[in-house]
């Protein structure tokens, strides 16, 4: 298909395992917020990143082919910034997209497929998230480490609003 990356092709095909990131989560917010939170930049800027980093500038355009751009500034100082490309954007139940790190010349790095699934029950969101194919083992442990953090300021957000 026209338009796919190899990462897409790869992740349909099926991915070693120990290079493939699932986690689930529960959140006490109904999904059509939860999907909000997701895809509305002034929503993300306020949520984003694991604890103690800092949100420098986060824009979208959540729609199948739109972008997004964020960039986050660690406790240590470092600057992070990442880009991506939306697959799909189904409101409120799934979300498909690209996200690579930059380098500083704001070339990407590799680059993996991230597939979002809200389910609602009972007034309660599960999240099931899904990221292929990483590069290594340990990239994927590195990024288990910070979405867990990242998905627990989204439910302190929430839980906020």
């Amino acid at each position: 298909m026209a338009g796919r990356s190899e990462v897409a092709e790869s992740a349909a095909a099926g991915a070693p395992a120990e290079r493939v990131l699932i986690l689930e989560r529960e959140y006490d917010a109904p999904r059509s917020l939860v999907f909000k939170a997701w895809t509305d930049p002034a929503h993300l800027a306020r949520w984003w990143g694991p604890k103690g980093f800092d949100v420098l500038s986060w824009k979208a355009d959540a729609r199948p082919g739109g972008w997004f751009r964020f960039g986050m500034r660690s406790p240590a100082g470092e600057e992070h910034w990442a880009h991506g490309v939306y697959r799909e954007v189904v409101a409120p139940e799934r979300l498909v997209f690209t996200t690579a790190w930059e380098h500083p010349d704001g070339s990407p790095k590799h680059e993996t497929l991230v597939t979002i699934t809200l389910t609602e029950r009972g007034g309660k969101t599960k999240l099931h998230f899904h990221q292929a194919i990483f590069d290594s083992k340990t990239a994927r442990d590195l990024h288990r480490g910070g979405w867990n953090s990242t998905f627990d300021n989204l439910a302190d957000y929430l839980a906020a609003l």
